[in-house]
């Protein structure tokens, strides 16, 4: 698992909803266009794949950013807000 942050920005509001209830399904949202996303592999794939089905690549910008445990420790937040999500440490199957 890792934790994928997305952020995007997208003109018009049907879209944009839409990108936003997609995201609530997959992470918590931080911010207004950014959501934290702890997932694996093929939940990534999907959820790309989901995106992409949803956006004007002429319109709109999607970023995604994966940070790995080494990044995780130097992210800063300052303000109100929630904590960073953090991914589990260890997973049983």
């Amino acid at each position: 698992m890792l934790l994928y942050v997305i952020v995007y920005d997208i003109p018009c509001d049907k879209r944009r909803k839409k990108v936003a209830d997609l995201l609530e399904g997959y992470g918590t949202r931080v911010q207004y266009s950014v959501f934290e996303c702890v997932l694996r592999k093929e939940q990534y794939h999907q959820l790309c794949s989901r995106l992409k089905k949803r956006i004007e690549l002429q319109e709109d910008s999607i970023r995604i950013y994966p940070l790995t445990r080494h990044t995780l420790d130097k992210v800063e937040t300052w303000g109100v807000g929630t904590p960073v999500t953090s991914p589990p440490g260890s997973i049983i199957v």
